[in-house]
């Protein structure tokens, strides 16, 4: 996770500290890339904090921790879980323009929940930052949480609505409460509406889907990309 641990936003799922950030690393790019470089890793998941004070909501240091890491290990395949940048399309770009292998940006809920689980987020504005990734090529992919509160029909419509930006790789889990301060869970989805699921969602196209009360962004990231790549 780059660009510090203090997050601009107050997801009501998210166990980040919330405030406004005091420092900017310039230097973590490099860093970063020396990280993945020791490790030898084939396959690196990056994300971040929200940093809405920033004028291009880190999208600069984004885009050179991509090019670092590129420079430290060719052979990496990159993975960026980014945030929405406040609909600031020219920050959107900087990102695309440095190249990682899949854009990932998670919806995370259903619409009609949206004020209670990410009160500073826009659903439609999630669906236009997809939108945008894959009209300039992008390998893209997304996420939601189940068990806070939606409908099947909801998650299914979600589905529907990442199909119309032609979403490539889909993540659906379980929500877990991580403090007593956060979202309480309404329900814990069984095992086989999470495999309904998944079968709707290869029914509707998509590449891949990966729905299982364990599922998470990053879960067999590698995997999930590899039938893209």
């Amino acid at each position: 996770m780059i660009l510090g641990n203090i997050c601009t936003r107050s997801c009501g799922f998210c166990n980040v500290i919330t405030g406004r950030p005091t420092e900017l690393d310039l230097d973590e790019p490099r860093r970063v890339a020396q990280a993945v470089g020791k490790l030898n890793l084939k396959y690196a998941v990056i994300t971040s904090v929200n940093r809405d004070e920033l004028k291009d909501g880190g999208a600069s240091v984004w885009a050179e921790t991509i090019r670092e890491c590129r420079a430290a290990s060719p052979e990496t395949k990159i993975v960026v879980l980014i945030p929405d940048f406040c609909g600031n399309w020219d920050a959107l770009q900087t990102v695309l323009n440095a190249r990682p292998d899949v854009l990932n940006h998670n919806i995370e809920t259903v619409p009609r929940l949206y004020l209670q689980v990410r009160p500073q987020g826009k659903f439609e504005r999630s669906l236009e930052l997809l939108r945008r990734a894959k009209d300039f090529g992008m390998t893209t992919k997304s996420g939601l949480m189940m068990g806070l509160g939606e409908t099947d029909e909801e998650v299914i419509e979600v589905l529907k609505e990442w199909r119309k930006v032609e979403c490539d790789l889909v993540t659906l889990g379980q929500y877990m409460q991580p403090t007593l301060n956060h979202l309480p869970v309404d329900r814990w989805v069984h095992p086989d509406i999470f495999e309904r699921m998944h079968d709707i969602g290869m029914e509707m196209g998509f590449t891949n889907v990966f729905s299982g009360p364990l599922v998470r962004s990053s879960y067999h990231a590698e995997e999930q990309a590899a039938a893209v790549m």
